[in-house]
């Protein structure tokens, strides 16, 4: 009885950032339960009693990898017209898959190449598809308010933006730097409709790097 009621002798969210890196490495089916629990310095059974089996173990991973990395999303949504949405998403995307001290690329994007016929990869799935459906309504609302014309489909801007930046963790994961993934997002933002200027444009490239890094 001597255990009962002592309080664990980890961090959750310490041991959660070393399991994201084992998944993001490795993928769902690649990270093995030795490695995982190496990786967090913990025992199986402390596993099993914080966080349930691998499955839900790597949701938690996945959930907190969402809040601690991606909150370039919700400061691009903010912004006031649907061109400067899309360049800051690139951008801050850009930046998040280039960041130095972590693996490159997006765990959602990495995992989900190394995962295959799990439902975690339907997971994965639906982070990418509650992202983008946030895109598609703000250009929703971009159309109501005169900032997009009336023909154009929101959810094909939505999914534009979504694939491209999926390529962009592809090749950060490849290795290509920061600046030639940022001219590819100069390159792609072409597309978009209603485009601000390359100096424009540039003003987004120079936000702090550092504003991203915990997105």
């Amino acid at each position: 009885m001597a255990g009962v009621g002592r309080p664990r002798a980890f961090d959750p969210d310490v041991v959660l950032d070393a399991a994201i890196d084992v998944f993001w490495r490795r993928g769902y089916e690649g990270a093995s339960l030795s490695e995982l629990t190496a990786a967090m310095g913990i025992k199986p059974p402390s596993l099993y009693a914080t966080f349930g089996d691998k499955a839900r173990l790597f949701q938690s991973a996945l959930r907190r990898y969402v809040d601690r990395n991606m909150g370039y999303i919700t400061d691009a949504l903010a912004q006031p017209t649907a061109f400067a949405v899309a360049a800051a998403f690139l951008t801050g995307n850009v930046i998040a898959v280039t960041t130095p001290g972590r693996p490159a690329g997006c765990l959602s994007v990495q995992a989900a190449v190394a995962t295959e016929g799990s439902t975690q990869l339907a997971h994965l799935t639906e982070n990418r598809a509650r992202i983008q459906c946030l895109f598609a309504d703000r250009f929703r609302r971009a159309i109501n308010e005169g900032d997009l014309r009336e023909d154009e489909d929101p959810d094909e801007l939505a999914a534009f933006l979504i694939t491209v930046s999926s390529g962009f963790a592809i090749r950060a994961a490849d290795g290509v730097t920061r600046e030639s993934l940022l001219a590819m997002a100069r390159h792609a933002l072409t597309g978009f409709p209603t485009p601000l200027s390359t100096s424009r444009f540039a003003e987004h490239q120079a936000t702090d790097p550092k504003d991203h890094t915990h997105a």
